[in-house]
């Protein structure tokens, strides 16, 4: 696949050279190749950037390739040079790899540099300008989030390094566990380690000496061969964050060899999910050595700052993926292809990044999707608050008592399979309740005092940054942790998104007639919304405390976050809603947070059906991502659905169901992912649609994994008014609030346009009902800037 020299005089080295260190691939030069002597025209050769985008270089040093016609390239290799900032200059290294000739430079200043090729008879051939940042980054997500929490010393059990005199940052030690300074960026030299795949399907540590485990698997590659399963990773810092690159290796790699003779020239990211606020380092995880896929050949690549459990800034997300695949090329050489699997946050980042920076991928497969996370704070900002109105506000009636009716607000499936662990304990203090719950409890409960209460989180390790108390300063809020991209507001908060004015909670319950207009009208009047950051107290009980602080005093007991909500001050009066900053949602769009349907590579997203389980990761969100697909590119040909069913549940424990979700078709998406990848390849003018094989379709398949339908019809019914195809019928998909109250199924208005009540009362808005004057009056007071008006565009998204 490729042969690598490293050179001891400069550029200009004989051809002759190169062949006997293998440099040079078969059928390479010819002896006939015009030698460019004087007086002829200087060879027509430029220079192209393959480790990164010319301005976004890190870390000092560059993977270049000169481009040109080959055969002219090989002839005139000896009279070449490199120059770099008026000097001439050694390349570190000179790699032949699949038919391209890849040039590493070192000793790049920080900032801008100048990048030349000479030809040593016909003078400069080609220039460029490339901008280097340091290793520690960033590039271009502005200045990085401080206090920053190191975690190398508990995942890795190495020190960070000393970086700052300043008297802030976490503690250095050393082997005497002296400290011996601070740390403020976290950042470690790289280092390589080795490890094997044991026949009992573990990784174990390869011994020093090289000797052979008894106990040593093999593996297959994906071009037949039959190898000893042993892994070479390499472990540092990039952009702050940990950084990991698995491939296969021989028994006597030497640690500094990144050797290629096992790759199978396919990158892949794992990206990974969770929700976090950010001022962390984050925590490594064994899917950086999947087995499945090293043991065909891949590489992966992972990073702590692609894993939102560690911050969910995808700008910072964004940047971490480019650095880690530009320090991967240069140690490697380029991909054939870079693909990612991923799933929750790591499929949000597949879509958001895909969208925000193009060339990183060339296919994913999105696991368990949501098209971003910022407009999934929407919804279950609402879950709260309709949650708080059924249990508390409207305790009286007898509607809530029964689960399945709590959908008709909240949009969540609910069951009864899954009880309330409160359950019991609202009705003891004076609540209602039902004996079930909606999607809003298990999955969500938590989430938006995690979003929006600046006092309620907190980071591993933060007990030891100094000084003490230095972490009190941390505002644990999403619109701090993206401050850079909301801005702050005249008094220095952060900017927010949440905004439910004119929302009409339970719209579509209403014009079903589940619910009656004067219970529609109370809903609305007393939902509220909830209080700016700045204003927020401390969570309660179950968040923070225990049932021994709630039995001394009951107010503690607050799983709604009520203490942090905008509630009528009598009870009577509407509760005033929130409202979002649109300078903020103008800002989610144009950076990019938003994903908004922009999709330029092939996806299989793939989720197990996990409706019956309650699970957060509800089934309708792929199909949120298609239409807003839809609506940009004007089809979806590029996004194929599968889902594996995990019915019938496991209600052997009666406080948790479980999904049969054993079965994971996530490797045979990424081989049906590689054939349409090839196509793509192979077929540079036929579109990604005109590349998909017979598998890339719409499927959906038997908790074994047998396939129960496929097709471009199978999941009609869903984002169009077509008869239901046969996945659709099989797998049942829910709403939300936003969509109960009017909202597309996109997901992906903030803050909705508004229209006068008048208005809405005689478009037919309100379905079979026609509200009287009095009815008309109460709402004008409801919503005295109008309601929803979702035909028209979200008020802060950008113009054009």
């Amino acid at each position: 696949m490729s042969a690598t020299t490293r050179l001891s005089t400069p550029f200009a080295i004989s051809l002759l050279t190169l062949a006997l260190t293998g440099c040079l691939s078969s059928g390479g030069s010819s002896s006939d190749s015009d030698s460019g002597g004087p007086g002829d025209s200087p060879p027509d050769f430029t220079l192209s950037v393959l480790s990164s985008a010319p301005d976004q270089v890190s870390g000092g040093n560059v993977l270049i390739s000169v481009e040109g016609d080959m055969a002219q390239i090989d002839s005139e290799l000896d009279q070449l040079e490199v120059w770099l900032n008026d000097e001439e200059i050694e390349p570190e290294r000179i790699t032949r790899r699949n038919g391209r000739l890849e040039v590493l430079i070192e000793g790049l200043a920080l900032g801008e540099n100048q990048l030349e090729l000479h030809h040593a008879e016909g003078g400069p051939l080609s220039n460029m300008t490339l901008t280097n940042h340091p290793i520690t980054g960033p590039i271009f997500s502005g200045p990085q989030q401080y206090p920053f929490v190191c975690t190398v010393s508990t995942e890795l059990n190495k020190q960070p390094l000393v970086d700052t005199d300043q008297g802030t940052g976490f503690p250095v030690y050393d082997a005497n566990n002296t400290q011996i300074g601070l740390s403020k960026d976290c950042s470690i030299e790289p280092y390589v380690e080795f490890f094997y795949r044991a026949t009992d399907d573990t990784y174990k540590p390869l011994p020093d000496d090289r000797s052979r485990p008894a106990d040593l698997a093999t593996t297959t590659l994906t071009d037949g061969r039959v190898v000893d399963f042993i892994v070479r990773r390499e472990v540092g810092t990039i952009n702050r964050f940990i950084y990991s690159y698995a491939t296969l290796a021989n028994l006597n790699d030497a640690p500094d060899a990144a050797s290629t003779e096992l790759w199978n020239g396919r990158a892949m990211f794992h990206f990974l999910g969770g929700v976090a606020i950010g001022h962390t380092q984050g925590r490594m995880d064994s899917r950086s050595m999947s087995p499945e896929v090293l043991g065909k050949g891949y590489a992966v690549l992972f990073s702590t700052g692609t894993r939102t459990n560690s911050h969910y800034n995808l700008q910072v997300g964004g940047e971490t993926a480019l650095m880690v695949k530009e320090h991967f090329v240069k140690r490697f050489g380029t991909p054939e292809y870079t693909v990612a699997i991923g799933g929750s946050g790591g499929a949000i980042q597949q879509y958001v990044y895909a969208q925000n920076h193009p060339g990183l991928l060339d296919g994913g497969v999105p696991q368990y999707s949501y098209p971003d996370m910022v407009t999934q704070t929407i919804h279950i900002g609402d879950c709260e608050l309709l949650e708080h109105y059924m249990d508390v506000t409207d305790k009286d009636n007898d509607l809530w008592t029964t689960t399945a009716n709590r959908s008709w607000l909240v949009g969540l499936n609910s069951t009864d399979a899954y009880p309330d662990p409160f359950a019991s304990a609202k009705l003891m203090l004076g609540y209602n309740t039902a004996p079930g719950m909606t999607e809003c409890i298990p999955a969500w409960r938590g989430l938006t005092p995690l979003v929006m209460n600046p006092l309620y989180g907190q980071a591993r390790n933060q007990e030891q940054m100094q000084p003490p108390g230095i972490m009190d300063t941390v505002q644990w809020t999403h619109y701090d942790d993206l401050r850079n991209i909301y801005g702050v507001d005249e008094d220095g908060q952060p900017r927010t998104l949440f905004d439910n004015v004119g929302v009409q909670y339970g719209l579509q319950a209403l014009t079903d007639g589940n619910i009656t207009p004067a219970e529609f009208l109370k809903l609305n009047s007393q939902i509220g919304g909830w209080k700016h950051p700045k204003d927020m107290v401390q969570e309660g009980f179950p968040f923070v405390g225990s049932e021994s602080d709630v039995l001394q005093d009951p107010t503690r007991f607050d799983p709604w976050s009520r203490r942090n909500m905008r509630l009528s001050p009598d009870g009577t009066a509407p509760a005033p809603r929130t409202e979002g900053d649109l300078q903020a949602i103008n800002a989610a769009y144009n950076s990019g947070m938003v994903f908004d349907g922009e999709l330029t590579i092939p996806v299989i997203d793939w989720r197990h059906y996990l409706e019956e389980v309650l699970d957060m990761h509800n089934s309708h969100q792929s199909f949120s991502g298609r239409q807003r697909i839809r609506n940009q590119m004007g089809h979806s040909d590029n996004q194929v659905i599968w889902f594996t069913d995990t019915r019938p549940t496991d209600t052997s424990d009666p406080n948790r169901p479980r999904p049969q979700d054993d079965f994971d078709q996530t490797w045979q998406a990424l081989d049906v992912l590689h054939e349409w990848i090839t196509n793509i390849r192979e077929n540079p003018e036929a579109s990604i649609a005109e590349s998909k094989p017979t598998a890339a379709v719409d499927s959906c398949f038997e908790t074994n994994g047998e396939l129960i339908a496929a097709g471009e019809n199978v999941w009609d019914g869903i984002i169009d008014s077509n008869a239901p195809g046969a996945c659709t019928q099989r797998f049942p998909t829910y709403t939300t609030s936003r969509m109960v109250a009017g909202g597309p199924i996109e997901g992906s208005i903030f803050k909705c346009s508004l229209k006068p009540v008048a208005t809405a009362v005689s478009d037919g808005t309100y379905g079979a009902w026609t509200p009287n004057s009095n009815q008309i009056e109460e709402l004008q007071a409801i919503f005295p800037q109008g309601v929803c008006d979702y035909s028209q565009a979200d008020q802060g998204r950008p113009q054009g």
